[in-house]
């Protein structure tokens, strides 16, 4: 099954996720939490990689290593469709392997159901 990942786009969804419930571990924090109005089958997914993280390189480069981890973590874990995702990256995802953020990360998604 091909699952488009689409971004939050409106402010409001932004702060509805804020006040939602979250996971957080050494590299990210998670919120989740269901919106209306979302199509079920698409996968609501936002990532924010803070100004204190680095320049725009470090911090674009933060953000395609998410989207390649979620692209994976579809494909091989069974997501839950109804909730929105807003993934807020930490500092310390810039200096540790692929492999390692790649388990802690479907570690909390896992956990999440």
């Amino acid at each position: 099954m091909k699952s488009k990942i689409v971004a939050l786009s409106k402010n409001q969804d932004f702060k509805n996720l804020i006040k939602e419930r979250k996971i957080s571990n050494k590299y990210l924090t998670i919120y989740f939490g269901k919106l209306s109005n979302k199509n079920n089958k698409k996968l609501n997914i936002s990532f924010v990689a803070k100004k204190k993280l680095g320049n725009a390189v470090n911090r674009n480069k933060i953000k395609r290593r998410l989207r390649n981890l979620m692209n994976e973590a579809v494909k091989k874990i069974s997501l839950n469709f109804n909730y929105s995702y807003l993934v807020i990256a930490k500092i310390t995802m810039l200096n540790n392997k692929y492999t390692i953020i790649k388990e802690t990360l479907f570690a909390d998604f896992k956990r999440i159901k």
